[in-house]
């Protein structure tokens, strides 16, 4: 019975694999975010266990909220460890009208909510005339 050999473009398959997470070894830990509009109010959730809020800035400036967080790592021995230390961050955009002095958080749980109130008047839609250029 014959054997068929297969042929690999590439000769170490797994060096493609270890390129492909180069991205999560070296950046910074993302943090993890829901946000949706509730009550006039946009509110944005953010997964920080094991922190404290001493450990967390909020910052709103030109109609970004930036969630900044930093875990210190423990000196203590330890055979395997695969929490993520350091600094982290997160920055959205704030929807039309929101009111950057409106603005709320809280820390429980683990979960951090930031939320920021929405200003009734939205601005309207606008036609912008289109000249002709000679």
């Amino acid at each position: 019975m014959a054997t068929l050999a297969r042929r690999q473009r590439f000769p170490f398959p797994e060096m493609t694999d270890w390129f492909e997470t180069i991205p999560s070894r070296f950046s910074a830990p993302a943090v993890r975010i829901e946000d949706y509009l509730e009550d006039d109010r946009y509110v944005m959730r953010a997964e920080l266990p094991g922190m404290s809020p001493e450990d967390i800035d909020v910052l709103i400036s030109d109609g970004v909220l930036t969630v900044r967080a930093e875990r210190t790592e423990r000196d203590v021995d330890r055979n395997h460890s695969e929490f993520r230390y350091g600094e982290m961050s997160r920055s959205v955009t704030l929807p039309p009208g929101a009111d950057e002095d409106d603005v709320k958080a809280e820390y429980t749980d683990g979960v951090l909510t930031v939320s920021v109130g929405l200003r009734a008047e939205k601005a309207q839609a606008k036609h912008v005339e289109i000249r002709r250029s000679s």
